[in-house]
């Protein structure tokens, strides 16, 4: 078996062009750690962010992109029990997923669900982490709540709508054309908001106001976020599109107790990943292998046009996940 493999690298800062093919050290097992062999691997924007330079990885994480996967163990690290080789996974990665293989926690990885192809497994982790902690640990998210995702159409903005809906809630989102309004209706959003079109503000201060709103877009949209949450309402920030600073009058998160709160995924200790992976497993494979929520699929590229990826997610043209190809 040879020692090298075939990884994407960021050869330096800048745009798509920069994800070069190269030779690297495969991996080992670490205690506690499983190797993969990746199957496909899962795009996503922080992926980009890190390429433009923009998001570091974390201290002992690798410098190669790619934050999930699917495929099949084929080494298991000493105080490994829960997995064996030649097991299916999909996993949460702390990095390293454009490669042929990589080395992550075995308590990160969850079985492939019973009905799902290894390609559309490696479309879970990522979102499914995110909008677990997100929308119902940090967020409490209840059923019969008024729950606003922006960028419905996004790997996070699917998974939202669906586990949403799933869970009793009342789903509202926002997308940037009429497609993409379209697909998200098909997915159980109640009414979807054409920004360019319609106030998001508006339509929710009509219904009530939202009882949790998750955003990833930031800027202008917090102060409108908070206008459009009801009284004891929750905004949970998972990223900042158009930049993390803005003006804010925070009377009104006194008067009408609002409550900001956020979080991102990657920088979080293995144990409190650890937990997430337990309640995704509890409660959401559940509902992944009944077929009630399902991972929404864009496009397919070979490891070798990474870079083609990451132009079509930066083009915002793609509706749900893109997907690398490495086996």
């Amino acid at each position: 078996m040879s020692e090298t493999m075939r990884a994407v690298e960021i050869t330096e800062a800048g745009g798509p062009d920069v994800l070069k093919i190269t030779e690297r050290p495969r991996p080992t097992a670490g205690h506690g750690q499983v190797v993969i062999c990746v199957a496909y691997a899962g795009v996503n924007r922080p992926d980009a962010l890190q390429r433009a330079g923009a998001y570091a990885p974390p201290p002992g994480a690798s410098d190669l992109p790619g934050l999930e996967c699917s495929g099949w163990v084929s080494e298991v690290g000493p105080g490994v029990s829960s997995l064996k080789e030649g097991d299916e996974v999909c996993a949460l990665l702390p990095g390293g997923g454009y490669a042929e293989y990589v080395a992550t926690p075995a308590a990160h990885c969850l079985p492939v669900p019973k009905g799902l192809s290894l390609k559309e497994a490696a479309c879970l982790p990522e979102t499914h982490f995110t909008v677990w902690t997100n929308v119902f640990m940090r967020g409490g998210l209840k059923a019969g709540e008024r729950f606003l995702v922006h960028g419905g159409s996004s790997g996070i903005g699917t998974t939202a709508i669906q586990l949403a809906r799933a869970f009793g809630a009342r789903v509202f989102t926002t997308v940037g054309n009429r497609e993409k309004a379209a697909a998200c209706a098909a997915l159980g959003a109640e009414k979807v908001i054409v920004y360019k079109d319609d106030d998001f503000v508006e339509i929710l201060s009509k219904e009530g106001g939202a009882d949790l709103i998750l955003d990833m877009v930031g800027g202008l949209y917090l102060p409108r976020n908070l206008r459009a949450l009801a009284d004891d309402g929750r905004l949970v920030q998972i990223a900042f599109l158009q930049g993390p600073k803005v003006e804010v009058n925070f009377a009104q998160v006194m008067t009408r107790r609002l409550t900001i709160t956020g979080s991102t995924l990657r920088p979080q200790s293995d144990l409190a990943k650890a937990r997430i992976a337990e309640g995704l497993r509890a409660k959401v494979w559940p509902l992944l292998e009944a077929g009630t929520v399902a991972p929404v699929m864009d496009s397919e590229f070979p490891l070798e046009d990474a870079a083609g990826a990451h132009a079509r997610m930066e083009s915002s043209g793609h509706i749900g996940k893109i997907v690398l190809k490495v086996a």
